[in-house]
């Protein structure tokens, strides 16, 4: 999955999470859930995407 394809599931997900709270409330079992699938996708981007930058960053850091 390419990063733009991630952002969009995740902000996909971000909306339908918005819409769940506000019929279900916030701690219904589908708001839970729901929330649980944002959490992975956003876990997912930060493991593939924001520690790789990191981990690259220290490398250049260190070698200044």
């Amino acid at each position: 999955m390419s990063k733009q394809e991630l952002l969009d599931r995740i902000e996909e997900k971000r909306a339908q999470l918005i819409d769940i709270v506000a019929e279900y409330g916030l701690n219904s079992p589908k708001a839970i859930e729901f929330s649980q699938e944002l959490d992975h996708l956003l876990n997912n981007y930060n493991a593939t995407y924001i520690k790789k930058a990191a981990s690259q960053y220290r490398k250049i850091a260190h070698q200044m």
